[in-house]
């Protein structure tokens, strides 16, 4: 949302500048996303003086140039050569003087004046003619002022050339009562009131308000009064296309929009004015002048504004003539029905429309405006009458009309204010702060909010229905304490606490318990949105698009079903990066997966077909060891992100070995595997597939694990942490080369060591794999590592070779094993 300094200070009289406004708005939850000085003539006529010619003779080289001696209320007149026909002795002009940069034309070449010899006389500055100084088009003569011009005035200032600056708003979806200049202006009021200033919001004078003739009279009628709870209208008849006054069309470029026609103008004034959609229809268009808010069949086919031909539903709802669909209410005009070069009789449409079926109607066709971005949200429904009454009288005075009917105005359910009890002490509770009472009356009467009745603290209310974010306690206390000012609260000096007993697993503790993990070994969180498109799951099996929960109203094709992995919002992650040049990542994220599953479905529980999963997912690719002096770059692989999953394990107590690992299947990845804890999957990790990185149009190898982390919780239910004194004893360490069929995994060996030896073995590692030349076919070579530990004595040789011996046995019996020399 786009808002005009200039423009804004029509409605407000204060003298804060553009930069306080802008500190101010941010403060009251309008946040100020951009901050742009607008200059109304390029360059801002620095250095260019209202100036006499003092004498004016003919060049003595030309036979059309003058030399002339110049006041420019400063020191010595300055000499100057001009061309001009209307130069003379005693006229008052624009003189711009050496190191003047002027915008001819106002295009972007500048034109910079320095000290010249023009046929041999200097010359030491410029006359000049409108074009050149970019104020108008004329180049017959220099400009000629009244003789009262000051001399030596800035011509920004004589020419009251004001600068403006532009005021970027981002609005968030509550506050659509902020979506207009005078919505502005009502909040920058509150917040100058409650600091004891007196600020009123200066609303635009419609009391001048009249019917001329009732020469165009148009019936209303309105079939879906949920729909359309107010339809209000009026007609203005001979009107005169053309273009409308430059104050308007500066108005409507500071808001983003180009300027069209003056009945065109009108309407997108009023609305970044006021904040309330209107349409213009031509009058002549309407069939049987009479206009019909209804439905129409489904499949009905409607042509709208930008030429597209669309199949109407029996949900949208439309503004029509006695035959014909002309508007999609609240969205998107008709081709055939609005202002076009030869109307000359408007009806000019100002409604209060369901939010609820705008914003359908709007996603159903992909159409977003600055009409349905507002009804989506909400107007305010006490609005129709004064905006079309705006519209209408500078219809009269900017395109010679005549108004020529009453305003007809539906209303036949007003919306009430929303009433509820508001508690002082309970605000200042959840404020924090003491408050007094004055204070907060101050605020609320400069929020409009009236008290109907007092209890003690206890006051009821009435918030007008434009607030459509204020309906109950806590709304109108965040709305006092932004006005009041964040910044207004301070931080205490002492902190209260009060003991809390987390319940076990505390999943939130556990996730900070990860997050510092991952975090210390350099991974960056990233957070993603629960939508995600459906798409990504056509086609796969381990994902089915049948397991998706779609969304009913999606905001596009790109969020229309709820995730059933991370992974797809990983990959866009990596993909951006990868797209900005940062290759070399480890991401990790928390999130919920979402399942559906049909066969859950019940008459008795909706709700038994949905499920959701609380997830963690990690990412590496590209290099994990930047190349230095000293080292060489390490790539990231499999067994990288392998060796973070057992660390992470670890640190919540699991013993990796006690999972059950089993190879991938899932599409998702070329190969991997997956853990299970107590029959039930833990989680994957492996290699992102070709498909799916071809998806997200990433072409590097990505390596993914995505880990139940709900289930991760609960298995650290029972695990209890447990501190026992060092052993005053020696470690004792073996290593052994055994030579194994190519299937025996490290696992057998392990389970198969611990068996043999319980109470002597504390530790089993793999240090080196082997398959080369030098072996039989099928086999390799693995180099173990044991630990033995005696708590109780120092281990003599005798007991280690029995338990070295024991092991051999075990490894020969069970995995088929020989030493290797």
């Amino acid at each position: 949302m786009n808002i005009s300094y200039n423009w804004l200070k029509r409605y407000l009289d204060t003298d804060l500048s553009a930069e306080k406004i802008a500190e101010v708005l941010t403060e009251i939850g309008l946040e100020v996303e951009g901050f742009e000085k607008i200059e109304t003539v390029k360059g801002g006529l620095a250095g260019v003086v209202v100036a006499q010619v003092l004498t004016c003779e003919d060049h003595p080289d030309s036979d059309h140039l003058h030399v002339t001696t110049v006041d420019v209320g400063e020191g010595e007149p300055l000499r100057i050569v001009c061309g001009a026909a209307n130069c003379r002795t005693g006229l008052k002009t624009l003189c711009a003087k050496i190191g003047a940069v002027l915008y001819p034309n106002g295009g972007d070449e500048e034109f910079k004046i320095k000290r010249s010899k023009i046929r041999g006389v200097e010359s030491l500055g410029m006359l000049c003619a409108e074009d050149e100084l970019g104020i108008g088009s004329s180049h017959a003569g220099i400009m000629e002022l009244p003789e009262d011009a000051p001399v030596g005035m800035s011509a920004k200032e004589y020419l009251h050339i004001e600068d403006d600056y532009l005021i970027q708003i981002g609005l968030t979806p509550n506050r659509v009562d902020a979506a207009s200049h005078i919505g502005v202006a009502r909040d920058l009021a509150a917040w100058l009131r409650s600091r004891g200033i007196e600020a009123r919001v200066k609303w635009p004078d419609v009391s001048a308000f009249a019917v001329d003739n009732h020469d165009l009279e148009v019936k209303i009628r309105v079939e879906n009064e949920q729909a359309a709870p107010r339809y209000t209208g009026v007609t203005v008849s001979g009107c005169k296309i053309g273009p409308s006054p430059e104050w308007m069309q500066n108005c409507l470029r500071a808001a983003g929009i180009n300027p069209k026609n003056n009945l065109v103008d009108i309407t997108n004034f009023v609305l970044f004015e006021l904040g309330q959609p209107l349409h213009a229809f031509d009058a002549d268009k309407i069939e049987g002048r009479e206009v019909v808010v209804r439905t129409c069949e489904a499949g009905t086919p409607f042509v709208t504004l930008d030429g597209v031909e669309r199949k109407l539903t029996d949900k949208d709802l439309m503004i029509c003539s006695a035959e014909r669909p002309m508007c999609l209410a609240g969205v998107f005009g008709g081709l055939d029905s609005g202002i076009s070069d030869t109307t000359t009789n408007v009806f000019i449409e100002s409604a209060y429309f369901n939010p609820v079926w705008v914003r359908k109607t709007a996603k159903r066709f992909g159409l977003n405006t600055d009409s349905s971005f507002r009804f989506e949200r909400g107007v305010d429904p006490n609005l129709q009458v004064y905006a079309a009454k705006r519209a209408a009288l500078l219809m009269k005075e900017l395109a010679g009309g005549k108004i020529s009917s009453e305003i007809t105005d539906l209303y036949p359910h007003p919306i009430e204010d929303f009433v509820f009890d508001f508690s002082i002490s309970r605000a200042r509770a959840l404020i924090g702060k003491e408050i007094p009472d004055e204070t907060i009356r101050t605020i609320l009467a400069a929020l409009e909010v009236k008290i109907l009745a007092e209890r003690g603290d206890v006051l009821t209310v009435a918030v007008p229905p434009y607030r459509v974010d204020v309906q109950r306690e806590a709304d109108l206390v965040e709305d006092i304490l932004r006005i009041y000012g964040y910044n207004n609260v301070e931080i205490p000096s002492r902190v209260r606490s009060t003991l809390s007993y987390a319940p076990k697993p505390d999943r939130s503790k556990l996730m900070n318990l990860a997050a510092d993990y991952l975090a210390d070994n350099g991974f960056t969180e990233i957070m993603s949105n629960s939508l995600t498109r459906a798409a990504y799951y056509e086609g796969l099996t381990s994902c089915p698009a049948e397991r998706c929960v779609r969304i009913i109203n999606p905001l596009s094709a790109d969020l229309n079903v709820l995730r059933q992995t991370l992974l797809f919002n990983m990959m866009e992650a990596v993909s951006l990066n990868i797209n900005h040049k940062n290759g070399d990542l480890q991401l990790y994220e928390f999130g919920n997966c979402y399942f559906y599953d049909a066969a859950k479905r019940s008459e008795e529980n909706h709700l038994a077909a949905y499920s959701e999963e609380y997830r963690l997912a990690v990412a590496v690719t590209g290099t994990t060891e930047p190349q230095s002096w000293n080292v060489k770059p390490a790539k990231a692989s499999f067994f990288t992100l392998r060796a973070v999953a057992e660390k992470l394990l670890r640190r919540f107590g699991l013993d990796i070995y006690a999972l059950k690992t089993d190879p991938v299947r899932s599409d998702l990845f070329s190969e991997g595997l997956t853990m299970e804890l107590n029959g039930k999957r833990l989680l994957e990790i492996g290699t992102v597939s070709p498909k799916i990185r071809r998806m997200t149009d990433v072409k590097q190898e990505v390596y993914y694990m995505e880990l139940n982390f709900d289930l991760l919780c609960k298995s650290t239910k029972k695990l209890k942490i447990t501190a026992e004194e060092l052993s005053k004893y020696p470690e004792v360490k073996r290593d052994l080369a055994l030579l194994v069929d190519r299937q025996v995994t490290f696992a057998a060996l392990r389970e198969a060591a611990f068996a043999a030896e319980r109470k002597l073995l504390k530790s089993v590692s793999l240090f080196d794999v082997y398959e080369g030349d030098k072996l039989p076919d099928g086999k390799k070579s693995y180099a173990l590592s044991f630990v033995l530990e005696d708590k109780s004595r120092t281990l003599d040789d005798k007991t280690i070779e029995r338990v070295m011996s024991n092991l051999v046995r075990q490894f020969e019996q069970r995995c088929g094993a020989t030493v290797r020399a």
